[in-house]
């Protein structure tokens, strides 16, 4: 290696290739010292170069930098941090602790808990007051240096595809294909998820909602499974250790930025396709925990800065239940995270992003909701993010729910709906006048401030919660495994096991259990708004009725692609009902119904019905709804015309006969009838019906008029 010279640098962000060498910026106001380290290797103990900055020189306003000339690519480095060490007022700078660069696009390695080493107190006193005087280096991650401003993107562009013309999966990288039947050579990996990719154009979804990529460590878990004694993980990776860096659990090769390549080709694979990414990110927290955490980047960096804290320093607002809050509303956390976002935007070509419990994005630091004010409205306003799908999760473990009041530009996980919709399948009561509402995508949540119909993100699963053949095959959560007594995961399922819980091999239940998911396929797919899908339910995929799987990597959690050849029956049915979304522009209007006739043939946009045309029956016992979904479309500006659509839901115990609308000079055509078996419960040939049909007991019906 040349040897490294050392210059002041300029007060940059992270690091950035420059010139033949890297600058490295860190912010730290409250810092008396800084030291920046570089690794030969990751286990080293003691680095081959350490540069302490000039308090004078190296220093402009709150930011530490250095420019250093001959650095190698792919080199392992890290912060020490000096200063007070105070937590009882929320000061915790410990110089022994080597800390993750907020901007480093790789990190390498994860920690052991119970490595004393990583912490910033005296570990074995159990005493955050203490101090501890133990090296970290040799046990802690540290970041890496790697250009990859070169990659070749092929000239392959985002597809750019309209929010109204999305069908969202919501995936895990690693559990989607991990079975050893997946059939995948790289199994778990980004290069193993390019091998199914396939899979998921010929089902039909637009946009791969990819639960966490951000670095994370997956032992931060210590929970063991009652049963075997095995140690749990930390699968899902919602407590990320850096917003840059993808994580390096997921890639093929070592840990030593590959993991930054793999996974643009992976972007590129799907962009050929011409599907999105779309990424699940968590701003909202960080996995250093409470204040008897370890101690990896923003706690030794700046703990009173990047952390929303307490009257008493000491400890953590937990408005995101996981120890600690983001302080999402301080000048610095903002810019980190707007930085953060237009790097996956510019750099890995990503399509959009959802927000986990984006709600706490939305407070002050002292935790009040301040939504237009917010960060969540510089994000939405920002040249470069703008461009992007905003989703949020507009909710928090503080108790704040916020659905519907998020800025324009943002769409919301419509968790109402997936109540309600959950409700009316079941057989509960007093649904039917909510289930339209939602059905006609929610107005009296999304219908202000120029906000339409594609905001409200409609799904009946997701990775919060049973799957939807464990929907519909359990009362009540089996979370056991675990290791927290089953008192994780939420009670509020609004599930229904239909006689037996669990599994069975009564073939009257397994049928009716079917046609339940094909009831809320129908709701879902024939339903205003952008429709979401969970990994693996079209292939009836079970997690033997656990509802919060984050803590098992083993085939409990893992997609059995055995169950592709034995349900392919629902998978037919998924496929051409998404299929059956996409050929009628009606379903997937970019503006609300307003109940006009526009067309003066009599048939307004939208009309409600029940046995009867045009009698809906929203009394409290009611358990039907029908509605008719004009096929022409006066406030489109292109004023694309349709086939009317015509949608009967029964979810009575007994067959119940409706009455069709009339039309004029046209004939309702059959397309779907949950109560049949496969092929016959969705046709590729519609069949022409007269103006009365018999609806079985729990089960469906959509029609269009030819």
């Amino acid at each position: 290696m040349a040897k490294l010279k050392i210059e002041i640098g300029e007060p940059i962000f992270g690091p950035k290739f420059m010139d033949g060498g890297v600058n490295f910026g860190l912010f730290s106001r409250n810092a008396s010292k800084v030291i920046l380290e570089l690794y030969e290797n990751f286990y080293d103990e003691k680095p081959f170069f350490s540069y302490e900055l000039d308090k004078e020189d190296n220093k402009t306003g709150d930011i530490w930098h250095v420019y250093i000339k001959n650095i190698k690519d792919r080199t392992y480095y890290g912060w020490r941090v000096d200063g007070e060490y105070n937590p009882k007022i929320g000061k915790k700078f410990n110089k022994n602790k080597l800390l993750i660069d907020p901007y480093s696009i790789a990190v390498s390695g994860t920690y052991d808990f119970s490595e004393h080493q990583i912490y910033g107190y005296d570990k074995s006193t159990e005493n955050d007051l203490t101090f501890s005087n133990k090296n970290s280096s040799s046990c802690s991650c540290k970041s890496i240096i790697v250009e990859d401003k070169n990659y070749n993107w092929e000239g392959i562009k985002n597809p750019r595809i309209k929010f109204n013309d999305t069908i969202i999966y919501e995936m895990h990288v690693r559990l989607f294909t991990m079975n050893p039947n997946s059939g995948v050579e790289n199994r778990g990996t980004f290069n193993g998820l390019i091998e199914k990719l396939d899979y998921l154009r010929n089902l039909g979804v637009t946009s791969l909602e990819l639960m966490p990529v951000f670095e994370f460590n997956p032992d931060s878990n210590i929970n063991k499974n009652p049963k075997t004694g095995e140690k749990l993980k930390d699968v899902w990776g919602y407590n990320p250790l850096n917003f840059f860096a993808v994580t390096g659990n997921y890639t093929t090769g070592l840990r030593l930025g590959e993991q930054v390549f793999e996974f643009k080709n992976f972007v590129k694979e799907v962009h050929k396709r011409n599907m999105e990414v779309i990424l699940d990110v968590v701003y909202n927290h960080t996995g250093e925990g409470n204040h008897y955490g370890p101690t990896i980047s923003f706690r030794g960096i700046d703990n009173e800065i990047y952390y929303i804290l307490e009257k008493d320093k000491r400890y953590y607002a937990n408005y995101s239940g996981t120890g600690n809050t983001l302080n999402c509303s301080h000048t610095v956390v903002k810019e980190m995270i707007t930085d953060s976002l237009r790097y996956w935007v510019k750099d890995m070509h990503v399509d959009g992003f959802r927000f986990d419990l984006a709600a706490i994005l939305g407070r002050d630091s002292n935790g009040n909701w301040i939504g237009d004010l917010s960060l969540l409205k510089d994000i939405a306003d920002d040249p470069i993010i703008s461009g992007s799908k905003l989703i949020a999760e507009g909710w928090d473990a503080a108790g704040g729910y916020y659905v519907g009041e998020f800025p324009t530009g943002w769409a919301e996980w419509n968790g109402k709906y997936r109540d309600t919709v959950r409700k009316f399948v079941r057989g509960d009561k007093g649904q039917v006048g909510d289930l339209a509402t939602r059905i006609a995508g929610s107005p009296d949540l999304f219908k202000k401030d120029g906000r339409n119909p594609t905001n409200s993100v409609n799904f009946i699963t997701a990775h919060d919660g049973f799957t939807m053949w464990d929907l519909v095959s359990y009362n009540r959560k089996h979370n056991y495994l675990n290791g927290e007594n089953n008192n994780d995961g939420t009670n509020d399922n609004f599930s229904f096991n239909h006689g037996i819980e669990g599994n069975t091999d009564d073939i009257g239940i397994l049928n009716l259990r079917k046609k339940q998911i094909k009831n809320f396929l129908v709701i879902l797919m024939t339903s205003q708004g952008t429709p979401m899908l969970l990994m693996g339910d079209e292939l009836l995929r079970s997690q033997n009725g656990n509802n919060n799987a984050y803590c098992h990597d083993n085939e409990l959690t893992w997609v059995d692609w055995s169950l592709e050849k034995k349900n392919k029956d629902i998978l037919n049915f998924y496929k051409k009902i998404i299929q059956f979304r996409k050929d009628h522009f009606c379903l997937r209007r970019e503006h609300f119904f307003t109940g006009q006739d526009y067309t003066g043939d009599g048939i307004a946009d939208v009309t409600w019905h029940g046995v009867k045309p045009y009698s809906p029956d929203f009394s409290y016992d009611s358990h039907t709804l029908a509605y008719m979904v004009s096929g022409e479309d006066f406030l489109d500006p292109e004023h694309l015309i349709d086939n009317d659509v015509y949608v009967a839901l029964n979810s009575y115990t007994k067959p119940l006969e409706f009455e069709l609308p009339s039309l004029k000079n046209k004939s309702w055509y059959l397309i779907a009838d949950t109560s049949k078996n496969s092929p016959n419960d969705i046709l590729d040939k519609p069949v022409k019906v007269d103006l009365k049909y018999m609806v079985d007991a729990k089960s469906s019906i959509i029609l269009i008029s030819k």
